[in-house]
Formats: C-alpha cells, sequence, structure tokens
C-alpha cells in the first residue's frame, strides 16, 4: 500500500500552475478581514504568512482548464496547516456564490487539517456556511469537483472536502475524519496503518479516483465536456434518425433468445460504453463506505449527447454474486447526479438476477429494488433504459422505468429466470421454454404490450458483431436521449406514470 513519507506535495501555486492553462489564472482575493487577535495568534499569522508566502490558508479566483473557464478554491497547507479560520471561510463562501452567480464550474483542491483551533467554535460553525454555499452551487446544476490532497482531515473533509459530484485524490493522501495526531494523544495509541489512505478509500467506494495533479486537467477538462457540454452552430442539430427505427421484433421463440443472451461473449455494458460512447467516465461507488461490481455508474456522451449511466456489470467470473443491494445505493446516486446536474440518465439492463444471500437479505434488497422504483418512476429528469441482454426479475425491474425504452434483440425481462418459473409452476425446470413463452418475457412481447420503444437488431446475435451492435446500440441511445430531452421535465414525470399505468392495456 503506498504511504505519504518522504514525498513531496504541490502548494497552492504549483497546483494552479499545474492544472490552470498558462497565464489564464485571475485572483479573486482581497485582502483577508481577520477577527480580533490574540497577540499569539496574530504572530502565528505573521510567520504563517512568511512561510507559505500567501496571505491566507485558501487562495481563491478563476481560470481556463483545457480552455474552459472554471472557479478555483485550493487550500495551502502551509499556512497553519491549511486550517479554516473566519477569514479563509469567508473567502471560501465568497469564491463560491461568485461561481454560482457567474454560472461557472468549481474546482476545489483541499489539503487542510481542519478548523483553526486558534478561533473556537465560531471557526468550527463556519463549515455550516460554507456547505450551505457548496449546496446552493450544486442547486443551480453547476459542477462541483473536488481534489483531495494530502492532507485533509476533520471539519473539510467534513464537509466541503466530501461534497463533489466528482470526488477523486491525490495518490497515497492522508484523509480521513480524525487526525492520526489527535487519535494517537487521545486513545495512546497509534491509528491503524493504511486505512485512512486514498487507495483504501477508493476501494471501499468512498471516492471515484486517485490521481495524480499532472493528470487532473484532463480529468477536469473531460468531465466538463460531459457535464457542460460546449455549444457549437451546428451541435444543437438532432441527430440522424438511426436506421433502427424500422427494426422489428425477432421472428424467434422467447427460449432462443433467452439462449443467445447468455452467450459468453455477448456485448455487456463495458463494450457498450468502450465502442459505443464518445468519452466515458467511470465514477466508483456510493461515496458512502459502499462499492458493489454489480452495478457501473459513469458520465457518458454518446454523440452530441451527455448522460448519466447506470447500469448492471455483467459478472466476469461465473461464480461471482449477482447484483447486491450497495449496487442500487450507488444507481441512486446515479439518479441524484441526473437531477442536479439536469442531465439524462441513462439505465443499461442486463443481470440474471439480484443476489440470493444472507447478506443480501440483512442488507435490505428488497427495499432498496422498491426505493429504486420510487426514485426512478418520478426521476426530475430525462430517462431512457435500455434491455440489452438478460432481465430477470427485481434486479432488472429496478434500473427499468424511464420514459423511453430500448431493447436488443434478443432481450428479455421476467420476473425470475425461467427455470425457476418453471420451477413454482411446474416443480421442475424442464418446461422452462414453455414458461418463457407463456410469460411473454421477450421483446416481441414487450413490444406488444407497449413497454419497448425502440428494438435495435443483432443480425442473429451480438455476439459475434459486439462492436457493429455496439455502434448500432450507442446510435439510438443518443436518438432517444435527444428525444426526451427536448421534452419539459414535468411532462416527461407525468407520461412516464401513465406509460406504466397502461401498459398492456
Amino acid at each position: 500500500m503506498p504511504t505519504t513519507e518522504k514525498v513531496r506535495h504541490l502548494s497552492a501555486p504549483e497546483l494552479l500552475d499545474t492544472v490552470v492553462d498558462e497565464g489564464s489564472f485571475v485572483s479573486w482575493d482581497a485582502e483577508p478581514q481577520q477577527p480580533v487577535l490574540t497577540e499569539q495568534y496574530a504572530g502565528d499569522l505573521a510567520k504563517a504568512r512568511d512561510r507559505s508566502g500567501t496571505d491566507e490558508s485558501v487562495l481563491t479566483g478563476a481560470g481556463l482548464i483545457r480552455g474552459r473557464r472554471v472557479a478555483l478554491i485550493v487550500s495551502e497547507f502551509s499556512f497553519l496547516a491549511g486550517s479554516i479560520g473566519h477569514a479563509a471561510a469567508e473567502r471560501i463562501v465568497a469564491a463560491v456564490e461568485r461561481a454560482t452567480a457567474e454560472g461557472l464550474p468549481l474546482l476545489a483542491g483541499t489539503a487542510s487539517g481542519g478548523t483553526r483551533m486558534q478561533e473556537g467554535t465560531l471557526a468550527f460553525l463556519s463549515m455550516v456556511k460554507i456547505t450551505a454555499a457548496v449546496r446552493a452551487h450544486r442547486q443551480a446544476g453547476l459542477p462541483y469537483l473536488v481534489y483531495l490532497r494530502h492532507p485533509t482531515t476533520g471539519g473539510v473533509m467534513a464537509s466541503w472536502g466530501s461534497l463533489g459530484h466528482i470526488n477523486v485524490a491525490e495518490p497515497g493522501s492522508l484523509l480521513g475524519f480524525l487526525g492520526p495526531r489527535v487519535y494517537e494523544a487521545l486513545h495512546g495509541e497509534a491509528f491503524p496503518e493504511n486505512v485512512q489512505v486514498a487507495e483504501n478509500l477508493f476501494n471501499k467506494g468512498l471516492i471515484d479516483g486517485v490521481v495524480e495533479p499532472g493528470e487532473l486537467a484532463e480529468l477536469v477538462g473531460r468531465a466538463l465536456d460531459i457535464l457542460m457540454p460546449r455549444r457549437t452552430s451546428g451541435s444543437a442539430a438532432w441527430p440522424e434518425a438511426p436506421a433502427t427505427l424500422a427494426v422489428r421484433p425477432a421472428n424467434v421463440d422467447a427460449w432462443t433468445s433467452i439462449g443467445i443472451s447468455r452467450q459468453p461473449r455477448r456485448p455487456d455494458l463495458r463494450q457498450l460504453l468502450k465502442y459505443g460512447a464518445t468519452d466515458a467516465l467511470p465514477l466508483n461507488g456510493t461515496g458512502q463506505g459502499e462499492k458493489d461490481p454489480g452495478l457501473l455508474l459513469a458520465l457518458a456522451r454518446f454523440g452530441t449527447q451527455s448522460c448519466i449511466v447506470l447500469g448492471h456489470a455483467r459478472p466476469l467470473r461465473k461464480d461471482a454474486a449477482g447484483m447486491g443491494p450497495a449496487s442500487l445505493r450507488e444507481a441512486r446516486r446515479g439518479a441524484k447526479l441526473a437531477e442536479e446536474l439536469r442531465l439524462p440518465l441513462l439505465t443499461v439492463i442486463d443481470t440474471a438476477g439480484a443476489a440470493l444471500s444472507q447478506e443480501a437479505e440483512e442488507g435490505g434488497l428488497a427495499g432498496e429494488i422498491a426505493r429504486s422504483l420510487h426514485e426512478l418512476i418520478g426521476l426530475e429528469s430525462p430517462s431512457v433504459s435500455v434491455l440489452l441482454g438478460q432481465g430477470a426479475g427485481g434486479g432488472a425491474l429496478a434500473l427499468l422505468p424511464a420514459d423511453r425504452t430500448i431493447a436488443a434483440q434478443h432481450s428479455w425481462l421476467s420476473p425470475l429466470p425461467p427455470e425457476g418459473a418453471s420451477a413454482i409452476v411446474h416443480r421442475t425446470t424442464s418446461l422452462a421454454p414453455v414458461m418463457a413463452q407463456a410469460q411473454g418475457v421477450n421483446v416481441a412481447s414487450l413490444y406488444a404490450n407497449g413497454l419497448v420503444d425502440h428494438i435495435v437488431d443483432e443480425r442473429d446475435d451480438a455476439s459475434l458483431e459486439p462492436r457493429g451492435f455496439c455502434t448500432r446500440m450507442a446510435h439510438a441511445i443518443e436518438y432517444e436521449l435527444a428525444s426526451v430531452a427536448a421534452v419539459p421535465v414535468s411532462q416527461l414525470v407525468a407520461s412516464r406514470a401513465r406509460k406504466f399505468r397502461n401498459l398492456g392495456a
């Protein structure tokens, strides 16, 4: 596991020089207005200014990152350990509010021990007003990106350092709520090693990535190209109507389609993003300490259409556990991102079924499916769902509700895998083909009953031409994303509910 020993970390000015386009940064900082100072604290501030070369523990301003104007707040750790007192908090709040007023995305680069102890409880309380400013920025639909630098602990980690739409960290950085020195002083022993380190937080689903400072500008540029697409004179043109609009269900029975959907080499969500998306930026986990390999969450762009993508990640091993409750908590993170950032949500369904285990039951799988349905049927954002392959049970249903549904020709949707349904009704799995046909699980039935709106042909079997299939699916996705994005959200929510109310009528 990486450590933080003997590693030189960039100062605030050095980070700005690394990330911002040369010569483009303009400071927003006025002279800090300090509270009433004791003689000792005044001396501490003077020494901190001399040592750091900055006038406070944060620098703010705006500059270009890959040609795009971005507001920045960057901590200077060498100024009293990057601590936040009255003047620093006022500077942060003013910068966040200005970014919101000017409609700018905001990048925060934290490095702080937390609240400034010399200023006591009032400094501690300033975390609330900073959080309020960040909340208003996010509610305005503006991206808030966080780069956690070494070290970030205490009140900063527990407020504006953990509120990014995307949170990434410097390699090997110390990150956590409780500073290890405080823990040791209180408990008389060292804090366990390799817990409060960026790589461990990534593995636990708490942050989205571990990124070198020199790679940050590229990451921010890619993220903002998806979250805030640049508009040119020709970019508003409607996508060309894809040939798949004329495709109809395959002329085969349901069991044949199920067999095709289970081909090991069938294209999955990973390949759809690789071959079909213009760009895709994976996110990681719930941000709350959970990470389930059964679900993939990403920012993506299909042609000219940006979206939040969440979908089933087909297991890479046969013995892998099914989708668990944590995956649906991660899905709800994706739904919230779509609503806040005012982007369409794309859900991709391809699952043999949710996990059947004690852990899944005790983790509240049934409740998470219910909450996912609740979120998606009332989602205050345009939505498109894709039936990509298998669609068994509640794990598939949980990602289904959307304004438009696209289906691969041999995808399917059923209450249980057909073998399970056959066992319940006939006490044998041998009648699974009969059950599949009788239950109307295939695309022909789903299309006839009004669930599926758009079918993508597989030319017999998508596993035989994964790149071509993913390209056709991507064109269909781009078209449907554009179609729902053109409709007011209030109309979408109402028509979505009507669609599912009237299925099969």
